[in-house]
């Protein structure tokens, strides 16, 4: 391969990269992996009963995985 070409590659994997690494600042700069409801809907919905359906689904979940039968 000429030299050429591998300085051509190393240039644009630089350009890209930099493009995705501004992106990426510029991104939590406006905030986009922010969740604010995340923990206030955390605090609203942890109740036991919440706690109590949320077991009661799983449990349901690995019954009917294990009574499934494929035919």
């Amino acid at each position: 391969m000429d030299n050429w070409v591998i300085i051509m590659m190393l240039g644009v994997s630089i350009f890209l990269g930099a493009i995705a690494l501004f992106a990426f600042l510029w991104a939590i700069k406006n905030g986009q992996f922010d969740d604010e409801e995340k923990f206030l809907n955390a605090a609203k919905y942890d109740g036991e009963e919440d706690l109590n359906d949320a077991v009661a689904q799983e449990q349901k979940k690995k019954d009917l995985k294990k009574n499934y039968k494929p035919e």
